[in-house]
């Protein structure tokens, strides 16, 4: 795998090319190898926009490889060169890869801000580079599996991500989500659950759960092998960052968050504060008004709850902030003591999202996800995956022709397929009013008809009837 990052509006001209480049993933490649790479994907992106100026490549297919694109920023363009499995050209999800650049994206923004301003900052790109490399660093740690990168691929097609796992509690009690709870759900999966905290591990369930101390070195060792760019890039962004006083943090390093005594979730990553040894809040930024939030997590048991303050509300920092955590306690402990009590007798544990007899995917249009356990998703067939896979590829490929992304109108289209797969299993995609649904049913009958009864009975039962064809 590679993965570039790169700003049109840079480089320019003859002999600065290399400004142009952001991030580079494998960073021992040689300067001329990642120009190629990213002076092709430049090329094609200048060519799809001639037939479509708003939307340019999303996806190139090549025998060997899948060149994957995603504009974070106006002009800032996120690259993924994908090798194809020799025994599949389905192995890879060109959705679920798209996804994981846009989810390190935004989770880039949370806590540094725009990649644009930190560019105007910063003139020379030294400032960005410097914040780039160890963040894309830690958050592919989390996808490493002994030395070799575990990407989404067709196993992972009953898996959904850019969304919230809601739990079972009524929807009355669910409010908006949006990019910045995607972003802080995301981020506290990964690094402040209970089960963050004790393993060390990712607490995705899709993605592999090896031991994160062992990881971080072997992607290190890949990504930093003292080759020339990467130590170009290392002594002048490290020169930078003192001219300017500037730490780099690493939000996503393993292993450096802890509860402590009050319950509230420290960390060592952003220092301590000055005149006294507590450590110092993280601050994240909020994607449409970029407004500075100290970022409070609060744990008791398996409850994690996380507060935003605002900045500009809080006196004196993080003296200030102690005395907001306080009030916190005092007032709302009890309810907070509450609501883990309830959920953890309402919550069915990591089978919770079992329906036997069915392997399902259900998203919809809030951007809130349920599916079936991991554990259950392993017992399906190969085959069955593969035509899942490929099943999902046409819906968001019929998505996209129908411009649901951008026309309010064009997303209440329904949409059906059934597929019988190689092995006799019928693989099932429905669309509705924003919902979509996603099955497989191994020990359905030999007819249509009956799978067709099955996903109405499911539907009826756990959709409100949302995908039922009455």
């Amino acid at each position: 795998m590679q993965l570039c990052i790169f700003d049109l509006r840079r480089g320019q001209q003859e002999g600065q090319e290399l400004d142009k480049i952001l991030f580079f993933f494998p960073a021992d490649l040689p300067f001329a190898t990642q120009l190629s790479v990213i002076g092709l994907s430049e090329g094609l992106i200048t060519f799809t926009r001639i037939f479509s100026p708003d939307a340019a490549c999303e996806v190139i297919e090549a025998e060997r490889h899948s060149h994957v694109f995603y504009e974070a920023e106006s002009d800032i363009w996120m690259v993924m060169v994908v090798d194809k499995s020799k025994e599949s050209k389905a192995a890879c999800q060109v959705d679920a890869l798209r996804k994981v650049l846009k989810e390190v994206h935004s989770l880039f923004v949370l806590f540094h801000g725009t990649m644009r301003s930190m560019l105007e900052k910063e003139t020379s790109g030294g400032l960005i580079r410097s914040h780039l490399y160890p963040f894309i660093t830690d958050y592919l740690s989390d996808f490493l599996t002994g030395r070799k990168l575990q990407l989404p691929s067709f196993h992972d097609c009953l898996m959904e991500r850019g969304t919230v796992q809601m739990l079972t509690v009524g929807r009355e009690a669910a409010i908006e989500v949006q990019d910045d709870t995607i972003s802080l759900f995301t981020y506290a999966v990964l690094r402040l659950t209970p089960h963050a905290l004790s393993s060390g591990a990712t607490s995705w369930s899709y993605l592999q759960r090896t031991n994160a101390g062992s990881q971080v070195p072997a992607l290190s060792t890949i990504t930093n092998s003292g080759s020339v760019s990467d130590n170009i890039y290392r002594s002048r962004d490290a020169s930078l960052d003192q001219e300017n006083n500037c730490q780099v943090k690493r939000p996503l390093h393993h292993n450096r968050w802890f509860r402590g005594n009050d319950g509230f979730l420290a960390s060592d990553i952003w220092g301590t504060d000055n005149g006294s040894q507590t450590s110092v809040t993280p601050i994240v930024y909020l994607q449409l008004t970029e407004e500075r939030m100290y970022l409070c997590a609060y744990q008791h048991k398996s409850l994690t709850i996380i507060l935003l303050v605002p900045v500009s509300s809080i006196l004196n920092g993080e003296q200030g902030l102690s005395l907001v955590k306080q009030q916190v306690l005092e007032n709302a402990s009890l309810k907070m003591l509450m609501v883990e009590e309830k959920l953890s007798k309402g919550w069915g544990g990591e089978n919770a999202y079992h329906v036997s007899g069915y392997r399902y995917l259900l998203v919809d249009d809030e951007r809130v996800s349920r599916a079936s356990p991991p554990a259950k998703v392993m017992t399906l067939a190969k085959e069955s995956l593969l035509a899942l896979s490929k099943l999902r590829e046409e819906v968001n490929l019929e998505k996209k022709r129908a411009k649901c992304s951008n026309s309010e109108v064009n997303c209440d289209k329904e949409l059906e397929i059934c597929v019988r797969a190689k092995n006799g299993a019928w693989v099932i995609a429905r669309t509705s009013r924003g919902k979509e649904l996603y099955m497989v049913l191994e020990k359905a009958s030999e007819t249509l008809l009956y799978a067709a009864d099955s996903v109405e009975k499911f539907s009826n039962r756990y959709c409100s009837g949302v995908f039922s064809l009455d």
